[in-house]
């Protein structure tokens, strides 16, 4: 698969069209066709995993990584979620957003109610792993 890339060479811009085989990079710049071998270039380098909006997945804390309204609670104290089950759906920017339990466990404290708005990164309800005891 050929990938398209610009290239700065002192100071000046060039699209130049890159493939790996295996061994080596064979590099087509200006209509010219350069083999490229190199170890630190052997394989094409992995690409960046994004960073995830949530928090550990060891934290039952259960936060918005942007400021908004809440909309919907889905949860109440007491009540057992699974990791991954949509607990409460925030506005921010006009879109809502579905945000998921980071853990399995029972929900212990919930700070806010549907209409209040939230800050970024504030706790807004708390998931407890199911060997600690809700208060």
């Amino acid at each position: 698969m050929s990938k398209k890339r610009k290239v700065s060479v002192d100071g000046e811009e060039f699209e130049v069209e890159m493939d790996f085989d295996g061994e080596k990079w064979k590099v087509s710049v200006g209509g010219q066709t350069f083999h490229i071998v190199s170890e630190e270039l052997s394989k094409p380098a992995p690409r960046a995993r994004k960073k995830s909006t949530t928090k550990s997945s060891n934290s039952g804390v259960v936060s918005s990584a942007i400021s908004g309204k809440i909309v919907s609670i889905f949860v109440s104290e007491g009540e057992v979620v699974s990791e991954g089950d949509v607990v409460l759906v925030l506005e921010a920017m006009k879109m809502q957003n579905e945000i998921k339990s980071p853990i399995e466990g029972i929900v212990g404290r919930v700070s806010f109610s549907p209409g209040d708005r939230v800050e970024a990164n504030v706790a807004i309800l708390e998931i407890l792993s199911p060997s600690e005891e809700v208060v």
